[in-house]
């Protein structure tokens, strides 16, 4: 996964509440390899008929080069599944502006690279208004939580370490790997004060478990 400080791109408004995880990707998809990509499946009963036609007005078929999608409260709520945020990602959605998120889908967002930033209500009225008249290119930048709207400027929250995760293009693991040295101090200090206890060798904690047991 790549990290990234900037993005510019068209922003389009989802006016809609509560938009969840089987909007977001309904479960009937979830099938398909992701190698195949998700993104023809993202919102998919919202862009297409019962035909598998495109509706014309959808914000997402009127500018499918979107990659920055505002939207209301609790955006991402619902089910757990990781593949809301595949489909947002493969179709090119790099960032969603919103008052509030599911919890586990921000968390997912983070680990695969998607920008949920968090701004107020007001912000999201305002910004709506602005797209009334269509999409219109913004600025998102993760260093100083900003984003850049016309002439507006509107600051978003986001978890310090999950601005240093989309900086650094890292995931859990990542982050965990990043304290190696610290980690690697402890357990030397910790098996120094416990001379009785097994010494690990450094990345092979699964056959220190099998000599433990051995013993």
């Amino acid at each position: 996964m790549s990290g990234w400080r900037t993005h510019s791109g068209l922003a389009v408004a989802l006016d809609r509440e509560n938009v969840d995880t089987d909007q977001l990707i309904p479960a009937r998809f979830m099938s398909t390899p992701r190698s195949a990509g998700y993104g023809d499946f993202l919102l998919h009963d919202m862009r297409k008929d019962s035909n598998g036609t495109s509706v014309p007005d959808f914000p997402l078929n009127v500018v499918p080069n979107a990659s920055v999608l505002i939207s209301r409260r609790n955006f991402g709520s619902g089910s757990s599944r990781e593949a809301a945020v595949y489909a947002l990602v493969d179709f090119g959605i790099r960032v969603v502006i919103a008052p509030s998120f599911g919890d586990i889908f921000a968390s997912n967002s983070v680990n695969n690279g998607l920008l949920p930033a968090r701004v107020t209500e007001a912000e999201v009225d305002a910004a709506m208004a602005t797209l009334a008249g269509g999409a219109k290119e913004v600025t998102v930048d993760l260093t100083d939580k900003t984003i850049r709207l016309g002439s507006t400027t509107i600051e978003f929250t986001l978890d310090d370490v999950w601005q240093q995760k989309l900086i650094n293009g890292w995931d859990d693991i990542d982050l965990t790997q990043n304290h190696q040295q610290a980690i690697l101090a402890f357990r030397a200090q910790h098996v120094a004060g416990m001379p009785w206890a097994i010494p690990v060798q450094q990345n092979d904690f699964r056959s220190a478990g099998r000599d433990t047991v051995s013993q």
